[in-house]
């Protein structure tokens, strides 16, 4: 029997255990992995993939299980949506296709999380969508918890990596620009910060499967040679997140993780290319795809299938991340005229100013007081199990004023200043339903509506 809606909603709010899997043992699975696709590569006359070496296990700390409830995972793949060119919506509301995993996922305080009936069901017939979905709403969940261990006093922003690197590359054939044929770049930046210092940014590559830890095991050496991609610094010094979540039909679902250490990934400003104000807009590159391999003796090697962050690109590249991040949020919250400012025209500027598809358009025209703090964004209205539920996404109204009139440095000095104060993602019983907040100000809410 189906459960009613607000069984639903009050089972989104829920805190599960997440499995979290990183292990030597798992390293030496995913190199077995990596060795059998090489071989069958040859075997095809293909080239063997570039991949990031030496993948490791996290750190002490960092593994075993992690609480979360699904609300939290729908907030993070929501956000991590709004930019994703997923689809024919050309409109603002592609974050509200995390929505269609209400009934996706269940658990409980004293169990670990797992596919409800509903996403057994989903998934007989969705398989990719449903567990590539959901594998980057816990990947960038558990990326953002691990980070915020290690950088203890920053602040973690996750922006799509392919709209961060259309600011300097042309990606696809409809690109304008220099263009390399090469399929293989990871999905997301994490960029840690903090005002007034460099920040750190993390190629980060996330698949999910509803299969065995076998199938994570190929994707994570395939996700490998996706993060291997970018290259900010020198020569394969890009420290790098890869995350496999298998997501079985019967049984509790599991992260498997594993990252790569390294000096690089820092921006910052250079003589050539002092820091600039995040305020300034940006003009958009044109840079030749390719990663430059140091020199053998006297002898300078051919580039590399990808994308290079050079020193001189270093502050041009953390402008372009947090102006992307900055799109995400006011995008989030339905704002086509703040967002367009922040991306260039390959970015996908045009998206947010032109006509959009039927139904799929977003305005930002609502505000809400949850949990003591007022939030201004967009709504949603459907049907769940034939009740009708409101959904609204949005942020801080405060913050949002920053980044609509373009102030990103003060946003951040604001977020950074707030960063312990969230309230921990549960019910209002005012509004009558699940609230997320995240650190980036963002908030994500449901509940029932009469009639």
């Amino acid at each position: 029997m189906k459960k009613s809606a607000s069984e639903v909603l009050r089972e989104l709010s829920q805190q599960s255990h997440v499995a979290i899997h990183s292990s030597p043992g798992l390293v030496g699975s995913v190199e077995a992995a990596a060795a059998d696709d090489d071989k069958k590569r040859k075997e095809n006359e293909l080239d063997a993939l570039r991949r990031k070496p030496e993948l490791q296990p996290l750190r002490v700390g960092e593994t075993g299980s992690l609480g979360l409830t699904p609300w939290e995972v729908l907030h993070t793949l929501g956000r991590a949506m709004a930019l994703s060119r997923r689809g024919a919506g050309r409109g603002l509301a592609e974050h509200w296709g995390a929505l269609k995993y209400t009934q996706a996922l269940t658990g409980g305080p004293d169990s670990f999380m797992k596919l409800s009936a509903e996403g057994r069901d989903t998934a007989d017939y969705y398989k990719a969508l449903q567990s590539g979905e959901l594998g980057i709403g816990f990947a960038l969940a558990l990326a953002q918890r691990i980070l915020l261990h290690r950088y203890p006093d920053h602040v973690v922003s996750i922006v799509p990596a392919d709209t961060a690197l259309r600011a300097g590359w042309a990606l696809t054939s409809r690109d304008k620009g220099p263009r390399l044929s090469y399929r293989y770049r990871p999905d997301f930046f994490a960029e840690v910060w903090k005002p007034g210092e460099p920040s750190r940014a993390f190629p980060i590559a996330c698949k999910g499967n509803h299969g065995n830890a076998a199938i994570s095991h190929g994707q994570l050496a395939s996700a490998s040679a996706h993060v291997e991609a970018v290259h900010i610094g020198d020569w394969d010094e890009t420290p790098s997140l890869v995350f496999s979540t298998e997501l079985p039909l019967d049984g509790p679902l599991t992260v498997h993780t594993l990252h790569a250490e390294g000096r690089g990934g820092w921006l910052t400003g250079s003589e050539r290319a002092p820091g600039g104000s995040l305020d300034d807009p940006l003009k958009e590159e044109n840079h030749f795809p390719g990663i430059q391999p140091p020199a053998e003796g006297d002898k300078t090697r051919a580039p590399e299938p990808g994308f290079h962050v050079t020193p001189e690109r270093f502050d041009w590249f953390r402008r372009v991340i947090a102006r992307t991040a900055a799109a995400g949020l006011t995008a989030f919250a339905g704002d086509g005229e703040a967002t367009a400012p922040y991306l260039s025209t390959r970015q996908g500027q045009r998206r947010f100013t032109g006509t959009a598809h039927a139904a799929t358009g977003s305005v930002q025209d609502a505000q809400h007081t949850l949990l003591g703090m007022r939030f201004v964004g967009t709504d949603h209205v459907f049907r769940l199990n034939r009740t009708r539920v409101e959904a609204f996404s949005g942020v801080d109204a405060t913050l949002f004023g920053h980044l609509a009139n373009g102030r990103v440095e003060q946003y951040r000095g604001e977020v950074y200043a707030r960063r312990s104060a969230w309230p921990q993602a549960g019910r209002d019983p005012k509004w009558g339903g699940p609230v997320s907040v995240q650190p980036d100000g963002s908030v994500l809410a449901m509940r029932l509506l009469a009639g």
